[in-house]
């Protein structure tokens, strides 16, 4: 178990260095030059405009800049924000309770959705309920999230007054005031996962349906409840498990347009100020926390299924 963990960590490392390689390249492709936008009024001075560049470093190479970025990362130093002359880090741990709160409540949300109706659709296979679940999730995977968002608006905020229409209030200042800001954005971000993971849970129960255990399980005369979710349902929650630890690091960086919307204070609005103001450190520094994010949920879904699957730890 140790030597495969060892391992797994020597492969994550070459990928965060290669995304961080390809996140610092991309950004250089952003239209405009910082140094005239933090200039201000004095734009037209030479002598502010080079003065501005050396400060930032953006006149040394591009190399240069790389290798002094990523060691500062390292030793968790992501910067200072050009905009607003504050700490990254500070910034992104303001902003990342707000975005993991609501992905985690999308998260919960789509297996409390998702779960249940990949169990029925593949009890019922063939039959009416297993065609209208199938519906529901190609319904839930086609709908584009900043549509389905503007219609809850209109529907619930707006027509029924039930729910805020925007805004956010910290969880721990007012649990139930956050919980009304947050369901129908969390809502949004769960919609499509749910699809997903009642496609896999379906595929999973209709798998373990068919293996011999369950047929012996109906044999000894046990009920057709205790055979599905004791029995087949145990089983097939193995690779949902795994695969809900990777939809967890999609939510957190599929956040940014649904949060926009809701205007909700996290990872979206902060990355999408960065980029109009072409602050670069900030737009670096949240989108290689998400990638780290990611990568390590990635690495929680493959230890995960390691230990309910002890066969794979000699593959």
């Amino acid at each position: 178990m140790a030597v495969w963990l060892l391992r797994r960590i020597g492969q994550i490392i070459p990928t965060l260095l290669i995304l961080s390689v390809l996140i610092f390249a991309l950004q250089q492709l952003m239209p405009g030059d910082p140094a005239l936008i933090l200039a201000g009024e004095e734009r037209g001075d030479p002598q502010v405009l080079a003065q501005i560049r050396a400060e930032l470093f953006l006149d040394r190479p591009l190399p240069e800049q790389y290798v002094r970025w990523l060691w500062r990362a390292l030793q968790g130093d992501l910067g200072f924000s050009w905009r607003i002359r504050e700490p990254v880090a500070v910034l992104i741990l303001q902003k990342l309770p707000v975005t993991l709160q609501l992905g985690g409540m999308a998260f919960v949300i789509a297996c409390c959705i998702g779960v249940p109706l990949g169990v029925l659709s593949a009890v019922y296979k063939g039959r009416w309920p297993d065609v209208l679940v199938n519906a529901v999730a190609l319904a839930g995977i086609s709908t584009p999230n900043f549509w389905l968002g503007i219609m809850l608006i209109l529907l619930v905020s707006v027509n029924l007054g039930w729910l805020p229409p925007s805004g956010y209030v910290p969880l721990f200042e007012d649990p139930w005031q956050s919980l009304k800001t947050t369901i129908m954005p969390a809502f949004v971000l769960g919609n499509a996962i749910s699809a997903v993971l009642m496609r896999h849970t379906r595929a999973a129960m209709l798998n373990a349906l068919s293996q011999d255990y369950v047929r012996t399980a109906r044999a000894k005369g046990l009920g057709e409840r205790v055979v599905v979710l004791k029995h087949a349902l145990r089983n097939a929650l193995v690779p949902v498990v795994t695969l809900g630890a990777i939809e967890l690091g999609r939510l957190l960086a599929g956040a940014v347009l649904t949060e926009q919307i809701f205007t909700i204070p996290g990872f979206g609005k902060l990355i999408v100020d960065a980029v109009f103001n072409r602050d670069y450190p900030v737009v670096q520094g949240v989108v290689m926390v998400v990638a780290v994010i990611t990568v390590l949920l990635a690495l929680l879904a493959d230890v995960i299924y390691l230990l309910v699957n002890p066969r794979l730890r000699h593959a």
